[in-house]
């Protein structure tokens, strides 16, 4: 069975999912405060989150078949999106209960105790967070970027609750409680968003950011000999794979082996250049008008915009 090389640092998610679980419960239930609920149901997603991002990474290493001829990465976009409606189900949550603490209020005990508990839990999807969105940047893993910021937003859930509850001690203002409640359930909606929106881009095959296409292109010109070129450059993200396709235009002379031979050094120079790039290259005749294709380069924006009149 395959194995994914990040796998290990979603358990590591998993585990402080789990461990932040029963701290924030236990916060919760002994002072009854709406923030500290928020803060625990965040976890518990949390841990949804953890074990979506693990199966995915499963999935995506898994070899190319005949079904999948260019891999499986694009489940890291599909677990991405329900992570996404995880925590817009959790923020929605939040809110009403929020809410119904404004109508009906409840008092508050034992707040040293469910502070100090928070805190630490706080602590521990911090550490774990950092390393997710450290790790997940590098290696150009959705899943795993999308766990770490949610764990952010947990960390930041947390502190948030820590302050109001540090606000209700002082100044024995119980309906601060779930109006803090609210406004941490509106921000996780917000980060549901996000991620949703990240993900939709991934699945419609969106390209890769402009400053990444512009070093591509780079190296492909510094690969070409004279009086060759290149156009029609698309590019894609799948997970960690970064996929590239192009016309490389010679001279109709050049021989079959010594357009190969181009191809190869092309190829080499683009993945020295960035690394698990998958490159398509397309050859043509660079003096036939039929390799310019005015109409496709215009729709890549590689040529100008005829204007009416």
């Amino acid at each position: 069975m395959a194995s994914h090389p990040l796998r290990r640092f979603a358990i590591l998610s998993l585990l402080a999912a789990v461990t932040t679980i029963g701290m924030k419960t236990s916060a919760y239930l002994l002072t009854g405060s709406i923030g500290l609920f928020s803060d625990a149901l965040e976890s518990g997603v949390n841990f949804l989150a953890a074990a979506t991002a693990y199966f995915s990474l499963w999935y995506a290493s898994q070899p190319v078949d005949e079904n999948h001829t260019f891999g499986h990465e694009k489940i890291e976009y599909f677990a991405s999106g329900l992570e996404g409606i995880f925590i817009a189900i959790a923020g929605v949550g939040t809110v009403i209960y929020a809410v119904d603490r404004v109508l009906n209020p409840q008092p508050l005990k034992q707040l040293e105790i469910g502070t100090l508990i928070a805190g630490v839990a706080a602590l521990v999807n911090l550490v774990v967070a950092r390393v997710l969105l450290r790790v997940g940047k590098r290696e150009k893993s959705i899943v795993l970027e999308s766990d770490g910021h949610h764990l952010m937003t947990d960390v930041y859930t947390s502190l948030a609750v820590i302050v109001g509850l540090v606000f209700v001690k002082l100044t024995g203002l119980t309906y601060l409680d779930p109006i803090l409640g609210i406004v941490v359930g509106v921000n996780i909606l917000w980060t549901a968003y996000e991620l949703l929106r990240r993900s939709f881009n991934g699945l419609m095959d969106h390209a890769i950011p402009a400053e990444e296409q512009a070093k591509l292109r780079d190296t492909i010109r510094a690969a070409l000999p004279p009086n060759t070129d290149f156009h029609a450059l698309r590019t894609r993200q799948a997970g960690m794979k970064t996929f590239a396709e192009f016309h490389l235009l010679v001279p109709g002379k050049m021989s079959v082996r010594e357009a190969h031979e181009l191809v190869h050094q092309v190829e080499d120079r683009l993945k020295d250049a960035t690394p698990g790039l998958i490159a398509t290259i397309h050859m043509e005749p660079i003096e036939e008008p039929a390799s310019w294709e005015v109409a496709e380069l215009r729709q890549l924006g590689e040529l100008p915009v005829q204007k009416d009149g």
